[in-house]
């Protein structure tokens, strides 16, 4: 599975400002948004993060050997492919608190494993995902159950199975094991499945993120809406500095009061292309994404991985505009090649505010990419201070 997945594998100023889009390309549409600091950091060190999770995928598909290894020649074939721009040992070189190259002599061959450190985040993952299977069944029902057809392709999910915290052999432990649940079908074209829901339920049966916010707003004891009055509103988060204009306020105050069909509730047939009609569908879709992400282990999403799902949906316009049409609940960055999207409410200074148990293991990694090439010596030095105590200890005992 993880070797599946891996092979299948500007600086601008911040702007304070947010104008309603005018005609303008897809890409001048992007390069116009405003930047967020916090985030740009963030994916600063996300887009290598990406580049380390590849690596180790790689690594961990070679079980037979101990510990589980990769030829540095193998991975060097496979630079290009994994963006590492200045060739595979410059890469691992910069995070030795994740990798460790050694040489095999008997091979005549440098190899590259995980550290210690690495392994057991790896080890903790899997632990934190394997003990979370009740809520990602539920998760995998969810994003079922919002398809027109409650089917998806089953490679848009092999596309998300890290997002939304399947395990890396979920086809096993998850579908095969809830055949209650889900059903694998073939798919129209060769070689292709279909994931169908088969359990019996109603959009009655499920809640929205956005439901939970609403409820969570009107009982709050300073609360000055009602609840009829926020039922079809969204949580919209700026920047500290970011400055709206009128028209932009009004717009959004529009939009908010707006009625629309629920991510959960069924789409019987396309609204007419009056003007009302295809605000309530962008509306519908709005929503649907909002869920998608709030789905997600991380809260974000490579907007490429989640456009697989746009007609399976019934979303029929640009994933990416939409993201941009709505700054306030979405962030798209364009750091690593890839255009990344993120759920804005739910972040706060870079991490997310209501972390999960899978979510912190794989912080402990990013952190690790955080780290590159510090605190090497202080490593080491307590890596012989510690068998120095050790090697003491022995000779007390020894002594005794």
């Amino acid at each position: 599975m993880r070797t599946y997945i891996i092979k299948s594998l500007f600086k601008h100023p911040f702007t304070f400002s947010i104008t309603i889009r005018s005609k303008t390309t897809s890409a001048q549409y992007v390069a116009s948004r405003a930047r967020d600091a916090t985030f740009e950091k963030l994916m600063d060190k996300y887009k290598n993060f990406v580049k380390v999770i590849a690596i180790q995928d790689l690594i961990l598909s070679n079980p037979n050997k101990t510990p589980p290894c990769i030829s540095l020649d193998f991975l060097s074939k496979l630079s290009q492919k994994l963006h590492l721009n200045r060739g595979a040992p410059s890469f691992l070189r910069k995070y030795p608190h994740i990798f460790h190259i050694f040489y095999d002599p008997a091979k005549s061959q440098a190899f590259c494993r995980l550290t210690d450190t690495a392994l057991e985040i790896s080890r903790k993952e899997e632990e934190a995902v394997n003990a979370s299977l009740p809520l990602v069944v539920d998760r995998l029902v969810r994003l079922l159950f919002m398809s027109t057809s409650k089917s998806l392709p089953l490679r848009a999910v092999f596309k998300v199975w890290r997002e939304l915290g399947l395990p890396d052999d979920f086809e096993d432990s998850v579908i095969v094991k809830n055949p209650n649940l889900f059903r694998l079908c073939d798919g129209n074209e060769p070689s292709t499945h279909v994931l169908k829901l088969v359990g019996d339920f109603s959009g009655n049966h499920f809640t929205a993120a956005v439901e939970n916010w609403r409820v969570t707003e009107c009982c709050k004891e300073d609360c000055g809406v009602d609840r009829m009055d926020i039922r079809y509103s969204f949580k919209h988060v700026y920047p500290p500095g970011m400055r709206l204009s009128k028209t932009f306020r009004a717009k959004v105050k529009e939009w908010q009061s707006l009625p629309y069909l629920g991510p959960y509730e069924d789409l019987m047939e396309k609204k007419k292309k009056t003007k009302a009609g295809l605000k309530g569908l962008e509306k519908r879709a709005v929503a649907i994404v909002h869920e998608f992400l709030s789905l997600t282990v991380e809260k974000m999403v490579e907007v490429e991985k989640i456009s697989h799902f746009r007609n399976c949906f019934g979303i029929d316009m640009n994933i990416r505009d939409l993201f941009l049409d709505h700054p306030g609940m979405f962030y798209l960055s364009t750091k690593g090649k890839r255009h990344t999207v993120f759920l804005r409410e739910a972040y706060e200074r870079g991490r997310l505010i209501e972390p999960n148990p899978v979510y912190d293991v794989r912080r402990k990694l990013l952190d690790l990419v955080f780290l590159g090439r510090h605190d090497m010596l202080t490593s080491k030095s307590r890596s012989v201070e510690i068998n120095k105590s050790e090697e003491s200890g022995s000779e007390n005992e020894n002594v005794d």
